[in-house]
């Protein structure tokens, strides 16, 4: 289990205080997949870096299965640190090593004998599907296989914790699903947790089991994937979860109404009854429906009619159907 408790960092720059991490809150359960999505600048590079001590946090506790990892001393930590693998968005893999020796080298770092190295590293390649990749070298890999080269470097030495930071912003859309689809695996079949840092909700859809939303440091919202997805609180959330805004949609001045379908609503034409039952015509601005945790959940945003009385008859109707539903400011 990882906790953070009132975990805070602050840099110094230019002869002031810039705040990095304010009063962080999180524990992380053994198993899960937890993600940790915010706007760029939001501290979630920060945060995950402060989990294994890449970065000192000015404030709070790490605690790591019960200790408190910012007292340890550096042989303590760097034993510590062989049970957290990280993968981060640019690979780092080293350009003069082999496919094979890039898993090999924390191995070679650790003291583990040649052969015992090169036998767990042609595991892990079999293991993310490059295998038969083992000669090649970083620049004949496309990106894709980079980062599953790192994630094979990243459980080399069989850790307890895997970070991913920004693992899949450099991909395109095919390959982020293929890699996010092998931490899964790999959560799954290993049981290694894993820490998704991310600024794309889809990210969090597809994988992680709770999520927490950073904005300016601090955390907005935090929960299961499927509670922040259906009822977001923080106007954060609301942003990230709805692409768009006023201004992209088109304003025509009507007051704008989300639905959230549940799984018994989901597929229902609810708006349809509405606009039947109601006589009024409505504006659709915005709709999607998602998977989570095996249930079908939708939202949908639409423009009231300017004109009050036709408005208030589809409000009417609203209060009186099953449907969630909220104004949004």
């Amino acid at each position: 289990m990882i906790e953070l408790r009132h975990l805070g960092k602050t840099y110094k720059a230019a002869g002031r205080d810039i705040i990095a991490l304010d009063d962080i809150n999180l524990t992380i359960e053994d198993g899960e997949i937890f993600g940790i999505i915010g706007l760029s600048g939001a501290g979630k590079s920060t945060l995950v870096r402060c989990i294994n001590l890449l970065e000192r946090p000015t404030e709070g506790e790490v605690r790591i299965d019960g200790r408190d990892i910012t007292l340890l001393k550096r042989k303590e930590l760097l034993e510590l640190r062989r049970t957290i693998g990280m993968i981060f968005q640019g690979f780092n893999l080293l350009e003069q090593r082999s496919v094979l020796r890039n898993v090999m080298f924390p191995l070679e770092i650790a003291g583990m004998p040649k052969a015992d190295a090169k036998d767990r590293a042609r595991e892990l390649l079999k293991l993310v599907g490059l295998d038969e990749r083992e000669g090649s070298y970083p620049s004949q890999l496309s990106g894709g296989q980079k980062q599953r080269v790192a994630i094979a470097r990243a459980l080399a030495t069989k850790p307890k914790y895997l970070l991913c930071d920004e693992a899949t912003s450099a991909l395109d859309p095919n390959t982020t699903r293929a890699i996010l689809s092998l931490l899964k695996e790999i959560n799954e079949t290993l049981g290694v947790t894993i820490i998704v840092i991310t600024h794309e909700m889809k990210v969090i859809d597809q994988i992680c089991d709770k999520v927490a939303v950073l904005d300016q440091s601090r955390i907005a919202e935090q929960g299961k994937v499927s509670e922040v997805f259906v009822t977001p609180r923080s106007q954060i959330a609301k942003e990230l979860i709805f692409p768009g805004n006023r201004k992209e949609f088109g304003d025509h001045g009507g007051r704008r109404i989300r639905i959230t379908f549940h799984e018994a609503y989901a597929y229902n034409p609810v708006i349809s009854q509405m606009v039947m039952e109601c006589q009024v015509p409505v504006n659709i601005l915005f709709a999607d429906i998602k998977k989570l945790d095996n249930e079908e959940y939708g939202h949908m945003i639409f423009e009231l009619p300017v004109e009050e009385r036709d408005a208030e008859k589809i409000l009417a109707w609203l209060k009186k159907s099953p449907v969630d539903w909220q104004e949004e400011v």
